[in-house]
């Protein structure tokens, strides 16, 4: 199979010199790329693109039987490149390559690489094979990283000064497993509505699938049940957040009931069924022989259909034939924790080695999001700053943002102009802190708002004196702790 797979690459590379087109003064370094040996690699494309301007290499790694991780590189012309390699995130189960989400960062002049992280062609590729689940939580973006660095010295003649790496959702995933297990993969690190807690995370996702296919909710309950957090939350907010957006969901027994109520008030079809139901999604997974918190639930203010589904780990541990419905929260949860959550999950807190090497990681999480919930980064970063003594000493390397009604694709946005990414930049290269982020709120495709969010545990407050904005002390953790046999300690090779 391999003697195949390096003819077929051959095949490629050739049909895309042709198509791509070389001209005498790139075939040094496209012979160069060609003949790079990188473990475990083969190199199946290096050609100039269409407009001339890059260089773009794909290559698959196999570092085990049973492992397939695709890899794209691409290669601004050296007198265009900034100097900075970037390691791109991925998304949902992965599984293929978006190209185009190079542009940006190659247009702007950074040596950029993304991958599959080895589960093509789809999430199947996980059922009952380990090799692919340590690709998936760890591996695929370390070789990424490794491979696409080689390639950078390479095709240069240098290495890279600094190197980067920005991902959102899996993508999260992917940049805390990188400061964690590979503090000296990156310098910086920009992290987006991180999935970092990701076996409990689809036990979340699992517990709300089964409770909303015993009892569903049609779109308009869901609406009225997310308008009326809203609306009873809205005597926390400031005035120009009132009722558009839970800006904290955290809250007690008391107010989901007080929701509830006011849910089933507002729309006469909510029944006592849909009630029992709500208080369970609200709640969130525990154990069902133990009691003890498995994830935390559905945000106040925040989608319920956006809350199930994504069940491909499940089948990853259990195999293809097994039915989601007859998952339970015992034994069951235990074999899916034991053999996933320390290959899958990114949940150790000591960065020390990321931060002794001047790393820079900034982390945001929406209030609104049902898909990826604030609980366990809230949690995350309190356990960063008890390993390292204190508030301060996580502050001093590690930015937590908690963004007021956002959800997971859409609420307001984030600008911290221009990028996440340059934020982190700006702060490991230049010591510009990033104090603060700019959150806009849309409607109907038009920012209705606009205020500045500030960095956990702090919060968004209206000085009506002053009649301006200003950062006010929150409260700090609120959330219940996963228990600790739901995070295991990473394992490796």
């Amino acid at each position: 199979m391999n003697r195949k797979i390096t003819c077929l690459g051959a095949v490629v590379l050739l049909a895309g010199a042709a198509l791509f087109g070389q001209s005498p003064a790139s075939d040094e370094k496209l012979n160069a790329l060609r003949s790079l040996k990188i473990e475990a690699a083969t190199i199946t494309l290096a050609a100039r693109d269409p407009s001339a301007t890059k260089t773009m290499v794909r290559l698959t790694l196999r570092p085990a039987k049973g492992s397939n991780i695709n890899v794209e590189v691409w290669l601004p012309d050296a007198a265009k490149w900034n100097g900075r390699f970037l390691g791109l995130g991925n998304g949902g189960a992965a599984g293929r390559i978006n190209s185009a989400s190079l542009a940006g960062p190659s247009n702007a002049g950074y040596a950029v690489a993304t991958t599959d992280m080895g589960t093509a062609p789809n999430a199947d590729s996980g059922v009952g094979n380990p090799e692919v689940w340590k690709d998936f939580g760890y591996r695929a973006t370390h070789l990424m990283t490794v491979a696409g660095k080689q390639i950078v010295q390479a095709y240069y003649g240098k290495a890279p000064e600094l190197s980067y790496f920005s991902g959102g959702s899996t993508g999260g995933q992917q940049a805390l497993q990188e400061a964690q297990r590979y503090p000296e993969d990156y310098d910086g690190i920009a992290a987006a509505v991180a999935a970092h807690c990701r076996t409990p995370l689809h036990a979340y996702f699992l517990w709300n699938d089964q409770i909303l296919k015993k009892q569903p909710f049609t779109k308009a309950q869901d609406a009225n049940i997310m308008a009326a957090a809203n609306e009873f939350m809205a005597a926390r907010e400031i005035p120009a957040a009132a009722g558009k957006f839970v800006s904290d969901p955290r809250c007690t027994p008391q107010d989901i009931e007080a929701v509830i109520a006011l849910a089933r008030k507002k729309d006469a079809s909510l029944t006592d069924d849909h009630a029992a139901a709500l208080r369970k999604l609200f709640d969130g997974p525990r154990h069902a022989v133990s009691g003890e918190r498995i994830f935390n639930g559905i945000p106040l203010g925040s989608s319920l259909e956006a809350s199930h589904g994504h069940l491909y780990l499940f089948k990853w541990a259990f195999g293809a034939d097994k039915k989601m419905e007859d998952i339970n929260f015992g034994a069951d949860m235990d074999t899916y924790t034991a053999k996933l959550a320390p290959y899958l999950s990114a949940e150790n807190p000591d960065l020390r080695a990321f931060e002794k090497r001047g790393g820079k990681l900034v982390m945001t999480l929406g209030t609104a999001d049902s898909v990826v919930p604030y609980h366990a980064s809230i949690d995350y970063y309190e356990r960063v700053a008890e390993r390292l003594g204190g508030l301060d000493k996580a502050r001093a390397f590690f930015r937590f943002y908690v963004v007021p009604g956002l959800s997971h694709g859409g609420g307001p946005g984030i600008n911290q102009p221009p990028s996440l990414l340059d934020a982190v930049r700006a702060w490991r290269e230049k010591g510009t802190v990033p104090e603060g982020l700019v959150g806009r709120h849309a409607e109907g495709g038009k920012v209705t708002l606009e205020m500045p969010i500030y960095p956990y545990p702090q919060r968004t407050g209206w000085n009506a004196t002053k009649g301006s904005y200003e950062a006010v002390d929150g409260p700090r953790g609120g959330v219940d702790r996963i228990a600790e046999r739901f995070r295991p300690a990473a394992a490796g090779e």
